[in-house]
């Protein structure tokens, strides 16, 4: 019994780290309607902010340029405790204002996708900023700044002072914006927001004011979690952006409400976690790996999909249009003559380049997937990058131990895929929305911990990943490496071919009875049902289509690399794709053809590079910067992503020579 009190008391900490970042989540979500998936990014910045004023004496500068830090006086110069959390508080306060007034406020009554896109191109370019002014440092111990040492309850139990003082201040925290939001007319005016926000502007509210007070007192609890909580872990660049998981299940358990609910369940999720070696101990059938991290998200998605509650909408004053969907009409024409200048180019042109040709080709397929479940049906789903992992990690079971060849191998590893891709897909049957993007990112993590890291599912890993055999067609090797050539563009060439065929099978699709069904679930459901179309069947058939296309891409990408390991599979990996396939255009092929052309390492991105290397300007660096850019760009201006603004500008030409 000692052990799980002890193991109780160790948790807290952790826990109340999940309730303080779940907070600032429920705030946002209550003035705003939004749920800010760049607040662990505000957390971060805020995090490296403190530890180079206190640390270096310096400000680093979040506007892009040559300029990297102010530094305050000289070498024996140091910045005060007090001085330092003021100006980290400030600057997190600024970057959320700016951003709701450059960024949110415009997307008020946007879809959800276009909202969520753009909180994810915000966190892409604190993550980018981070890696330019630090350096990319991978790690740093960050002094704590609340008082250390243990408080000995007996002999064997023993609790961290910070800890306490964790607790202590997410429950004043939490009882501080309860308070806010039950007596003050401020907080009234928030709450009426967020029932309807066409009475609350009737009534004389600038929902504007209310929703940037939120953001900011947000901003101001990320703030804290990023001075507070940063000793608590190692200070890396991605740490609260993974700790933002938890908190979400935390907040999920409050509904974006309930404050109190909220900190309890972000305490618990941390006393679980805490408990988990224990249980382990005692109990030899619970599974030796993943049971930590994936247990909780488990929970969270059961309790979701059994209560089938849904956050509640905040009532906008519009819906917003959803992006404009392809006809799905390939030209064999111009289709042949594109993929002949793919394959020729992978022939023609040298390695490197290939490569990035290699990346923005297979970055291509993982973006029809999104084309087929988010563009068609309407279906947000954050876990992508782990269906084509589980194929990946199929593929390498089937190879090396059962010894099935290609194409058969592939073929079977991606079927695996889809039945898991229904899995994930039931869900969508109870929630949708931002619920639903929480859930498949929940249940990405909870795969990652509980199969691909571990050896009885995906084989010894103990080489860094899971070996996968070359691919080989009647004794022609189709790898991207031999053992006399490090670069094979036949690999390439294969690889091209698949995606085209991939796009004929979406662009049919598209035009099938089964795509107009996919479009009307995506424009309204009741409506749907209205016309004998079964809804539950149709979302599951999107996932399974959905699905098979990212398990083929997954085995590609297990054959590029010649193994596979759960880094290349990540959730971080899951949401860039969503954010740069909407980039591209989601709706539609040609948009998944520019999403790939504008992917990370890509080729479009490989020849910005070139270009601006020949003027002595580093581009690599900057590239996630730009990206993200972008990204909020196209939130804001142009749904149809850059798909539509080509085929708005064709159209407009082809007016003018009539």
């Amino acid at each position: 019994m000692t052990i799980y009190l002890a193991a109780i008391l160790a948790g807290l900490g952790a826990g109340a780290v999940y309730a303080l970042i779940g907070l600032g989540l429920v705030v946002t979500a209550r003035g705003s309607g939004l749920v800010n998936f760049s607040f662990g990014a505000i957390c971060a910045w805020s995090a490296y902010v403190y530890y180079d004023l206190r640390t270096n004496a310096r400000y680093p500068i979040f506007v892009p340029g040559p300029w990297q830090a102010h530094r305050f006086g000289g070498d024996d110069v140091r910045v005060t405790v007090a001085s330092a959390v003021a100006i980290t508080i400030a600057t997190a306060a600024v970057i959320s204002a700016l951003a709701y007034v450059l960024i949110f406020r415009a997307l008020r009554s946007s879809p959800l996708l276009a909202k969520l896109v753009a909180s994810i191109g915000v966190l892409l370019a604190l993550q980018g900023m981070i890696s330019i002014r630090f350096d990319g440092s991978s790690s740093i111990n960050l002094p704590s700044t609340l008082p250390g040492g243990v408080l000995r309850l007996t002999d064997d139990l023993v609790i961290d002072v910070d800890a306490l003082w964790l607790v202590g201040i997410a429950v004043v925290l939490a009882v501080a914006f309860w308070a806010l939001f039950r007596f003050t007319r401020q907080g009234l005016a928030i709450r009426a927001s967020a029932e309807s926000e066409k009475g609350a502007v009737l009534l004389g509210f600038a929902a504007d004011r209310l929703a940037i007070f939120t953001w900011v007192a947000a901003s101001m609890i990320a703030s804290i979690v990023g001075i507070l909580a940063a000793p608590v872990f190692q200070l890396s660049p991605l740490l609260f952006t993974q700790l933002m998981v938890p908190a979400l299940g935390a907040a999920l358990v409050g509904r974006f409400m309930s404050f109190g609910w909220t900190v309890a369940a972000g305490l618990l999720i941390g006393i679980v976690q805490s408990l988990a070696p224990a249980l382990q101990s005692d109990f030899s059938w619970l599974p030796t790996l993943g049971l930590r991290d994936g247990l909780v998200f488990v929970a969270v998605i059961a309790a979701l999909v059994i209560m089938g509650k849904r956050i509640p909408e905040r009532g906008a004053l519009d819906s917003g249009r959803l992006a404009t969907v392809g006809d799905g009409e390939l030209r064999p024409r111009q289709t042949l003559l594109a993929v002949a200048t793919v394959i020729i180019a992978f022939v023609t042109i040298p390695d490197t380049w290939g490569l990035a040709l290699l990346t923005s080709v297979t970055f291509c397929g993982l973006a029809l997937s999104l084309v087929v479940v988010t563009g068609y049906l309407g279906q947000i789903s954050l876990a992508q990058m782990t269906i084509a992992g589980v194929a990946g990690f199929a593929l390498s079971r089937l190879t090396e131990r059962i010894g099935l060849p290609f194409p058969i191998a592939p073929l079977i590893a991606a079927l695996v895929a889809t039945a898991f891709g229904v899995l994930v897909g039931v869900p969508a049957l109870r929630v949708r929305g931002v619920n639903l993007a929480i859930v498949t990112l929940a249940g990405s993590i909870a795969v990652q911990e509980f199969v691909f890291k571990n050896s009885v599912f995906v084989g010894d890993l103990s080489s860094g990943g899971a070996p996968v055999s070359r691919p080989e067609l009647f004794g022609i090797n189709l790898g991207l490496r031999s053992e006399d050539d490090p670069y094979r563009p036949v690999f390439g060439v294969m690889v091209t071919v698949v995606v085209a065929l991939i796009a004929v099978l979406v662009a049919n699709v598209r035009r099938s009875d089964t795509g107009h069904k996919f479009l009307s679930v995506r424009s309204n459901e009741r409506a749907a049902e209205s016309i004998a179309i079964d809804v539950a069947r149709t979302k599951l058939l999107g996932f399974a289509v959905s699905s098979f296309i990212a398990g083929l891409m997954g085995t590609l990408i297990a054959y590029r690399f010649g193994s596979v390991s759960a880094n290349s599979y990540t959730f971080f990996s899951s949401m860039v794709l969503l954010a740069f396939a909407y980039l591209g255009g989601i709706a539609s092929i040609s948009g998944a053809v520019l999403a790939g052309v504008f992917a990370s390492d890509g080729i479009g991105f490989k020849a910005l590079d070139s270009g601006w290397a020949r003027l002595g300007i580093e581009f690599g660096r900057w590239e996630i910067i730009v990206g993200a850019i972008g990204l909020v760009f196209m939130a804001v201006k142009n749904p149809e992503g850059l798909a539509g603004t080509v085929h708005r500008v064709g159209r407009r030409w082809t007016a003018r020579r009539r």
